[in-house]
C-alpha cells in the first residue's frame, strides 16, 4: 500500500498548504479566476509563488476583485496608484503588462465567447494529468506551455512566457501536476 503524502513544495506555511488542497491543479471554467491568476502569475516572475499569495487580497483589492472590464480602463493614475500600494508587487512594467492584459483578454473573450474556451482548446477540454513521483520530475516548461506561450504573445499579451503559463496550466487544472502519492491527485 502506497503511502499518500501531500506535494512537497507547499511546505507547512498554512496558507501555502491551503492554496495546494483546496486551489492548486482544480479546473477552472471561470474567466474571472482566469484572469486573476494569469495577473498573479505574471506580478510574480522573479519572486516566490507564496509572496504572491500573501499578497493576494491586496490585489482583489487594487485590481477591483479582477473585474476584467474595469481593469482594461485603468489609466495612468491607476498605474500611479497601484505604484505608490506596498501590498502589491511595485513593478511598472508588471502593472502596466497587466492593464494591457486585461485588455487583450477582452478581445480572446469576444473572439471565443470566453477566456475559458480558449484557455480548454489547447487540451481538448481534457485535464492533462501527469503521474510525477518526485518533485524534481515536473518540468518548469513544457512543449503545450511553449505553444500556449507563444499564441498568447501573438494576442499581444505580455509578462507570459512558457514557464509562467506552465504555472498557470497547472494552478487552473489544465494539467494536474500533484504527485501520484499526493491526496489531492
Amino acid at each position: 500500500m502506497q503511502q499518500t503524502t501531500r506535494c512537497p513544495w507547499c511546505g507547512t506555511d498554512p496558507l501555502y498548504v491551503r492554496y495546494h488542497d483546496e486551489e492548486w491543479g482544480k479546473p477552472v471554467h471561470d474567466d474571472q479566476k482566469h484572469f486573476e491568476c494569469l495577473t498573479l502569475e505574471s506580478a510574480q516572475a522573479g519572486l516566490s509563488w507564496l509572496t504572491i499569495l500573501r499578497k493576494r487580497e491586496h490585489y482583489r483589492e487594487a485590481y477591483c476583485g479582477f473585474d476584467v472590464s474595469r481593469v482594461a480602463a485603468f489609466t495612468e493614475t491607476d498605474v500611479e496608484r497601484l505604484m505608490n500600494n506596498a501590498g502589491i508587487v511595485r513593478n511598472r512594467r508588471k502593472i502596466e503588462a497587466s492593464i494591457n492584459n486585461a485588455k487583450r483578454f477582452l478581445e480572446t473573450q469576444s473572439e471565443f465567447g470566453s477566456f475559458d474556451a480558449y484557455i480548454w482548446s489547447f487540451v481538448d477540454g481534457n485535464v492533462i494529468r501527469n503521474e510525477w513521483r518526485s518533485v524534481e520530475e515536473i518540468p518548469a516548461v513544457t512543449e503545450l506551455s511553449e505553444r500556449v506561450s507563444k499564441d498568447l504573445k501573438r494576442r499581444g499579451f505580455k509578462f507570459l512566457g512558457p514557464t509562467t503559463v506552465y504555472a498557470h496550466l497547472q494552478a487552473t487544472g489544465l494539467v494536474n501536476d500533484h504527485l501520484v502519492t499526493c491526496p489531492a491527485k
